[in-house]
């Protein structure tokens, strides 16, 4: 043993090892760092220019007013119709995404044959990568005029359009998330299930699906938070008239589509229009954060140990 370690010594190659083994650590130590930075460096950036912004407009004003028309004179800066169609979107592409990502995930892992699961799984995962400007161009082209079969008054800009595609952008994440958390659950629960004598069906809607609810769930109100910050999709098929009306039929603006306005215009730099995309930057930074916390709360509180 003396001989071996006198031999390490020689070469060398124990301080090597441990340099290599530093380096990779310091790495990957500066890259966790450099991550925490650009996050703070974000956040403080929202919270420097909003407060420019509220140093001018009052903060219950902005948070409860009903009206949103900052090129206007008087400005009426109420973010409410903006907040309202933002969760028009997300909760109507909400309402499409959650069955058909689960119903997804439940086809893929309990009926689906390997050589189906490896054709189908690659298709749908596709849908994921497809850019959102994509996405809005196919809303206005195919989603608005099949939907005038059915609703003749609907517009060319309208919310039920911007639903139906962000819905379809988001079943990928439902779906991926849904179908690990369907894996995790143990195959003994399940042969249980088998032994009393239950179907298929019964197994998957009375065991498996409660047994994998806390990561169905998280899948539900990540996707959520997804839809909130969808830009492009709802830009070009929502439109740019913020409302407070429930009619999915109409047009609507998101804090998304308004930010996107606001930067493509002539705004000048330092006026009260511009420092506005920052305050709703920060909206919507707490809105999405707010779901997040939300999400890891409810997994926590339901999650199944095995």
């Amino acid at each position: 043993m003396k001989d071996r370690s006198k031999q390490f010594q020689v070469y060398g190659k124990r301080p090597s090892y441990s340099i290599k083994e530093r380096s990779i650590r310091y790495t990957l130590r500066s890259l966790a760092y450099i991550t925490i930075l650009v996050t703070v460096s974000i956040i403080g950036i929202l919270l420097f220019d909003s407060i420019t912004f509220f140093s001018k407009v009052n903060f219950f004003d902005f948070l409860f007013g009903l009206s949103w028309e900052p090129f206007g004179e008087p400005k009426k800066l109420g973010v409410l119709p903006l907040i309202s169609g933002t969760l028009k979107v997300a909760i109507g592409s909400s309402l499409i995404a959650m069955p058909l990502g689960v119903g997804t995930a439940i086809f893929l892992t309990q009926f689906a044959s390997d050589k189906t699961r490896d054709i189908l799984q690659p298709i749908i995962e596709i849908l994921g990568g497809i850019p959102s400007v994509v996405y809005g161009y196919f809303a206005l082209v195919a989603v608005t005029p099949f939907l005038k079969i059915f609703f003749p008054n609907i517009g060319t800009f309208n919310a039920l359009s911007a639903s139906i595609v962000v819905g379809i952008s988001i079943v990928p994440m439902i779906a991926s998330i849904s179908a690990d958390s369907l894996k995790q659950v143990p195959k003994n629960i399940q042969h249980a299930g088998y032994a009393l004598g239950m179907r298929k069906i019964h197994v998957i809607i009375k065991i498996i699906l409660p047994a994998a609810a806390s990561g169905i769930i998280a899948s539900f109100i990540l996707g959520f938070s997804r839809a909130i910050g969808e830009t492009m999709a709802v830009t070009l098929a929502a439109g740019a008239t913020p409302n407070l009306n429930f009619d999915y039929l109409e047009s609507i603006q998101t804090i998304t589509a308004f930010i996107v306005q606001v930067s493509l215009g002539d705004t000048p730099v330092g006026s009260l229009e511009y420092y506005t995309i920052y305050a709703l930057g920060l909206t919507l930074f707490a809105i999405t954060l707010l779901f997040n916390l939300l999400a890891t709360k409810i997994s926590e509180k339901i999650t199944e140990k095995y």
